[in-house]
């Protein structure tokens, strides 16, 4: 894949991202949250101090072809009709709970209902 096709793909997703949570906090405005160009160092999707309090996420985007955490995801949705969660760990490393972006923002929503 050439360099600007995968460049545009995780602006794609950073784009998504970023919808989702205006979508899904309408209170925010665009200024509030914003996709970073590429090859901008820190995180993909910069929040304001309004947004951050909705989303206390630092957030990094990642849009490959092929990934070992999507076989073992489409695994774990197979074994009922609960919601999936993968909990993964390597060698020396954190613990991590992967669910997927609709679930992970209705649970934002439900956090935030109460404020």
């Amino acid at each position: 894949m050439r360099p600007q096709s995968a460049k545009q793909k995780g602006r794609k997703l950073q784009q998504l991202v970023r919808d989702l949570i205006l979508d899904t906090f309408p209170s925010l405005g665009k200024d509030d949250v914003r996709s970073t160009s590429m090859g901008n160092s820190g995180e993909d999707v910069q929040l304001s101090s309004a947004a951050r309090k909705l989303v206390p996420y630092q957030i990094e985007c990642k849009s490959k072809a092929t990934s070992y955490i999507h076989t073992v995801y489409e695994q774990a949705k197979t074994h009922g009709e609960h919601e999936p969660l993968v909990i993964i760990k390597k060698n020396r490393g954190d613990v991590l709970a992967v669910v997927s972006l609709d679930h992970f923002m209705r649970l934002l929503k439900q956090l935030n209902a109460g404020n």
